[in-house]
């Protein structure tokens, strides 16, 4: 019997993968920034037109502009703020292998560069949103900045071990991106709910108000008829 042909071990072939993919991690790779810039501004209009409709916002052309907003906010605020947040955290840690500095950069990530992005993020959503003084901006970002924290804590770790175990590395981008995209949505369909339950208690506190005032003369001229009948 003869002996099996031995063959030299064969490189490993990377995945085949989409051209679209392809073209999009090949400029992400030679325009970071912008290539990062037009994503988040996609994601920020469709994050805006879905939050709208799921939070109960009736359709018009105030939503158009908000979703402008959003794209706006997206390419020129979010984009480039996490870029270079990213940018000073790889930067810091780069060199250094080890357990200790991954805790360390994961650590550093969720309560140097996450409580940044949440309170940029609430106080965009806020101006956005039709907020008219710094007041409502500062009560948009202390109403929802300990909700979305503890989010973001959960969901950065969680998403990081799973794209470590589960996802293929050219495909880490595409994948970040849609976990942002849905924590974002989620989030901005919270803002748009605590703005409208505040105007809706507004309303009926200028409601009650009026009933208030228009009371007294009401009495007041009941009494005038009685008088005059006498």
């Amino acid at each position: 019997m003869s002996a099996p042909i031995s063959r030299p071990p064969q490189p490993l072939r990377p995945p085949k993968l989409h051209p679209l993919l392809a073209q999009y991690l090949l400029q992400l790779a030679v325009h970071p920034l912008r290539t990062k810039a037009l994503t988040s501004a996609t994601l920020s209009f469709l994050q805006e037109v879905i939050g709208s409709n799921v939070a109960g916002l009736p359709p018009n052309t105030t939503s158009t502009a908000r979703a402008v907003k959003m794209a706006i906010y997206g390419f020129f605020v979010s984009a480039p703020l996490g870029h270079y947040l990213v940018g000073l955290l790889q930067k810091a840690f780069a060199g250094k292998v080890g357990v200790k500095y991954k805790v360390a950069q994961l650590l550093a990530s969720n309560f140097l560069v996450a409580p940044v992005q949440t309170t940029v993020f609430l106080a965009s959503m806020a101006i956005i949103n039709g907020a008219k003084s710094l007041d409502e901006v500062i009560r948009t970002v202390k109403g929802g900045f300990w909700a979305v924290i503890r989010v973001t804590w959960v969901v950065s770790p969680l998403s990081m071990v799973f794209a470590q175990q589960f996802i293929p590395m050219e495909l880490w981008v595409p994948f970040f991106n849609m976990v942002q995209f849905t924590l974002a949505t989620l989030f901005n369909i919270k803002v748009k709910k605590m703005r409208l339950a505040a105007a809706r208690k507004e309303a009926k506190d200028r409601e009650r108000q009026r009933a208030k005032e228009n009371r007294p003369s009401l009495n007041f001229d009941l009494g005038e008829a009685a008088s005059e009948t006498d």
